[in-house]
């Protein structure tokens, strides 16, 4: 076994790695880029090696950087997490030309499975079952044509490179094939540097379920599946084990599928065969095809440890030190049902953009596994994937599992930054979810009730007022009392661009009447050192950066409005304006042109995501404010339109 690794990755892969490695009494070295210096995961580390600037292609995405770090701090193996340089058969090879071991599958094995196309085949080749469709060498325009027509609409164009939902479109039409070609292509060549594309068919009723395997570069076991099919634009949200609905039999089927798949390539460590499965007859044993195969381990692995109760990370350590496969198949068994959601820094109601910020709260409930690479006080940086942790819970059942899923978002508070945290409460009580009834058009068909907001109650509203006037704490000793003054405090909050007048009048330290905007007078009172609102205790709220956060169910935000800094009536002014900070990828238009309201004026990449930003309204380009490359913060100004002509101007 060695005696000390270097972990190739950041954030809560990089945590997770290093705890398990103490655990193991292996001694560990992070690597860091500039901005990650304070990050968790060298606090957790024995070492740490800063490697670079803060863009990926800086820092964690230098091989040679990462090679140098692990022989000046003596490591013997490098452990790539998932993300970066983790499916690199390149870095692999750079690695083992080091005399480093890599903890993971060999070069050969990633290039087999690294392109779609040449993986189905492979898999064929298997005997795998794969979705029909067309992997060809050619690829021209009106090639792919024929082939989607051949294979019959809808259809699926995906990136023969990458993953996670890049490069990716659904084609419904003939009619719509080129600009979709078009777009995939654009973004594959962005993302992977590879604009090759394969057609498939796109499954009508389709779940994701993948099963997890796991070699010694001889011989492989699988742990049994994961359902992944809660997904929001290919990007999986909530993962479970085992898969609703799984029979025996097809349990098997797809295992032994998957098994033959790894042991095809001589695959070693973790790896996941992922399956699309047609769900329109319930799940049948003739009704799975092969998607895909990562070659590392996955983001929802923790899932798939608590029901087998096996430790990946420990099991990838052991194979790449020269050990035999920990279990044998039969040894391997499932219990209970597991739920991992994945809490991230993104506004929902706003099409789920990335958000940044610094925390300043993060606090997770008892008895729940929260796998983070942040802490409170830390910052979400737009460099790197928005993630601030995977809540994973256990249970007997998928019904108890699923209350506990429920319960610990319920009780989960983080404030400083817009996160999903209720977007994926509404997930949870979802009764069709809750019944088993998954596919991966969920969320998109009743995306409108998931991510309605409803209104803050009025001991929300009372318990953000209390904390904007700086009452929530300890009573102060004349708190409640005044001289020559009423004892009214008045404060002004803000949400969803509604101003809430609050008045509070104060009968002594521990009793309040707060009225907000004529509303029915709440009673808040301190009982046992803490407050309750109208008999009920307060849920908890923590103010920052002029907003208030209180933890209610779900957690509603407010502005707090300072009466000296009120702003002016909105000026109207006909500016496009970032709506996160990210890199300005493309400028689509020049100062005089004319535009259609609708139509692309520029492309914003941030989180590793392109954004389209679209005019709002007819009118012509008075000025472009930013070139391509340029780096722009949230609120920046990119493009502005002329001013409209007042009514009754301009006629003759």
């Amino acid at each position: 076994m060695f005696t000390r690794i270097l972990i190739a990755n950041r954030g809560e892969i990089a945590v997770r790695v290093i705890r398990t490695a103490r655990a193991m009494g292996l001694r560990t070295v992070a690597v860091h880029s500039d901005v990650d210096a304070d990050a968790l995961h060298v606090a957790e580390a024995d070492e740490a090696v800063a490697i670079g600037g803060a863009a990926p292609s800086e820092s964690y995405l230098r091989a040679d950087a990462v090679i140098e770090a692990a022989r000046a701090t003596g490591a013997e193996a490098i452990h790539p997490g998932y993300g970066f340089l983790s499916e690199n058969p390149g870095f692999v090879e750079a690695v083992e030309a080091a005399g480093l071991v890599f903890v993971g599958p060999s070069a050969e094995a990633i290039r087999k499975t690294g392109l779609k196309d040449a993986a189905k085949r492979l898999m064929e080749e298997a005997g795998v079952p794969v979705v029909p469709g067309y992997m060809g060498e050619d690829q021209d325009a009106g090639r792919l044509a024929e082939e989607a027509e051949r294979i019959g609409f809808p259809v699926l164009i995906k990136a023969v490179a990458g993953g996670g939902g890049k490069g990716m479109r659904r084609v419904d039409a003939a009619g719509d094939f080129a600009d979709a070609l078009e777009a995939a292509r654009n973004e594959a060549r962005g993302a992977f540097g590879n604009d090759a594309v394969l057609i498939e068919k796109f499954v009508a009723t389709p779940r994701h379920i993948e099963v997890q395997v796991f070699g010694d570069g001889t011989r492989a076991v699988h742990l049994f599946e994961r359902d992944c099919s809660l997904q929001r634009r290919h990007q999986k949200v909530i993962e479970e084990a085992p898969a609703p609905g799984m029979t025996d039999e097809m349990r098997a089927a797809m295992g032994e599928a998957a098994v033959r798949a790894a042991e095809a390539i001589g695959y070693a460590g973790a790896g996941t065969v992922e399956f699309i499965v047609d769900a329109s007859d319930g799940l049948r044993p003739d009704r799975f095809y092969f998607m895909e195969m990562n070659t590392r381990l996955q983001v929802e692995h923790p899932v798939t440890e608590l029901v087998t109760g096996v430790d990946l990370v420990e099991w990838q350590l052991r194979v790449a030190a020269g050990e035999p496969l920990p279990a044998r198949q039969d040894e391997l068994s499932l219990s209970g049902h597991a739920f991992e959601a994945r809490l991230y820094a993104e506004d929902v109601p706003a099409g789920f953009l990335p958000a940044t910020g610094r925390l300043s709260t993060l606090t997770f409930p008892d008895g729940v596994r929260a796998d983070s690479g942040v802490r409170a006080g830390d910052a979400i940086s737009p460099h790197y994937d928005p993630m601030i942790a995977k809540l994973v819970v256990h249970g007997a059942t998928r019904a108890v599992a699923l209350r506990k899923l429920a319960r610990a978002l319920e009780d989960t508070q983080v404030a400083g930054t817009t996160t999903n945290l209720a977007f994926l409460g509404a997930l949870a009580r979802h009764a069709g979810f809750a019944a088993g009834e998954v596919d991966t058009g969920l969320i998109a068909r009743d995306l409108d009730a998931l991510v309605a907001a409803p209104a803050p109650g009025p001991a929300t509203v009372a318990e953000a007022a209390l904390t904007a006037a700086g009452l929530d704490g300890p009573a102060a000793p004349f708190q409640g009392f005044a001289l020559w003054q009423a004892p009214v405090r008045t404060v002004a909050l803000q949400r969803d661009g509604t101003e809430i007048a609050c008045r509070l009048r104060c009968h002594g330290p521990d009793h309040i009447e707060l009225e907000a905007d004529g509303a029915a007078a709440v009673t808040v009172e301190r009982r046992g050192g803490g407050w309750w609102i109208d008999g009920a205790p307060a849920r908890g709220a923590a103010r920052h950066d002029g907003r208030v956060t209180v933890f209610a169910h779900p957690a509603a935000t407010f502005d707090v409005v300072d009466p000296l800094e009120r702003a002016a009536a909105a000026s109207g002014a006909p500016v496009i304006e970032a709506p996160m900070p990210g890199r300005v990828v493309h400028v689509a238009v020049t100062a005089g042109q004319e535009v259609r309201e609708g139509e692309r004026l520029a492309v914003l990449e941030a989180m590793k995501m392109e954004h389209a930003l679209t005019a709002w309204r007819d009118g012509v380009v008075a000025e472009v404010l930013v070139a391509e490359g340029d780096q722009v913060e949230a609120g920046a100004s990119l493009v502005r339109l002329e001013d409209e002509e007042p009514a009754g101007e301009g006629a003759a």
